[in-house]
């Protein structure tokens, strides 16, 4: 089992070697009429096309590399509103374990249904009244092992192979990034891929992107420790909404990212009608982010090459067509 407190570039690069082979390594795309609209060349990072259409089989297949045969004979157990439960459900079912994952009931009907397709046994619980780790205490206490969402060394190492492919993809197109942009929930992507881009490009910004309202990473990084976000508030980006930033998560994004943005439902389902119009790709809210936070004004877009992280395309089919619809 994993020892590390804080995961590092050589980290990452196991990471990537054992992945290897059972990834998608997801393209570098651009479109022309989005590189006119910003002023810059804007590379995009489509993990919608990643194994079970997000970045998350990538932590979560090394974080059960990480256990022990003893452990994973024991069975796994998590918690996720959808894509990580199906980068655990996947993980588990290639290795032949038992999988347990407690999902939120107001999740998206298509990420529940592909985690019981996966063998997964889904739990459900309400994310607005009961405590996670109480839902799932009671498979802790059988010894299965838990697989966390983002504040995991072997986790973040995981999510970091994906800096390590826009790195040389960018260099294999002989450009220099000026910045890399990336979806932000817990941290575990934005933090991987940090220490990833910092050790290829130390002058490349890195910058961590939010919905408006479960901006704790922004706040967290003004006041310098962890703070939480205020409850009462809802987003269409189910994917990223997160109580507060990850213990390691967060020391990590504190030394390496830029900043973080806030970016509003509006804008982010503007992305998506973008992504849909110009990169012809489905990508849910929360995978959208990023490319919302470029109209934000907050990134300085002129004349740069920046790089951007489509993180996942898992959505209802009902809720895609009528953000496409409005």
């Amino acid at each position: 089992m994993t020892t590390m407190t804080s995961p590092g570039i050589a980290d990452i690069h196991a990471a990537a070697a054992l992945l290897s082979g059972l990834i998608v390594e997801t393209p570098l795309i651009e479109s022309q009429e989005l590189n006119k609209r910003f002023g810059a060349r804007i590379l995009f990072k489509p993990e919608t096309l990643q194994r079970t259409g997000s970045f998350k089989f990538r932590g979560a297949y090394n974080k059960l590399s990480s256990l022990s045969e003893e452990e994973r004979s024991r069975g796994v157990v998590a918690f996720s509103s959808g894509n990580h439960a199906q980068g655990v459900a996947a993980a588990a079912a290639m290795f032949g374990v038992k999988a347990v994952i407690a999902m939120p009931v107001d999740a998206p009907t298509i990420k529940i249904a592909n985690v019981r397709k996966m063998g997964a046994e889904v739990v459900p619980f309400d994310r607005f009244r009961d405590d996670r780790m109480t839902v799932i205490r009671p498979y802790l206490e059988k010894g299965m092992a838990l697989v966390p969402p983002f504040d995991d060394p072997a986790i973040i190492a995981g999510q970091g192979t994906i800096g390590l492919e826009l790195m040389r993809q960018a260099k294999a197109l002989g450009v220099s990034l000026d910045a890399v942009v990336v979806p932000c929930g817990g941290g575990g992507l934005s933090s991987g891929i940090s220490v990833a881009v910092k050790d290829a490009s130390p002058g490349t910004a890195v910058w961590a992107v939010e919905p408006e309202h479960f901006d704790d990473t922004r706040r967290s990084l003004a006041a310098g420790t962890r703070v939480s976000n205020e409850p009462g508030h809802a987003s269409i980006c189910d994917a990223i909404l997160t109580a507060e930033p990850g213990l390691i998560t967060f020391e990590i994004n504190r030394r390496n990212l830029t900043g973080a943005i806030a970016v509003s439902d509006e804008a982010t389902a503007q992305a998506m009608r973008d992504a849909m119009a110009y990169l012809k790709l489905v990508v849910e809210p929360g995978g959208c982010v990023a490319l919302a936070a470029l109209s934000s004004g907050e990134i300085d877009l002129s004349g740069k090459c920046v790089a951007v992280v489509l993180s996942g395309g898992n959505v209802d089919f009902g809720t895609y067509a009528g953000i496409m619809a409005a």
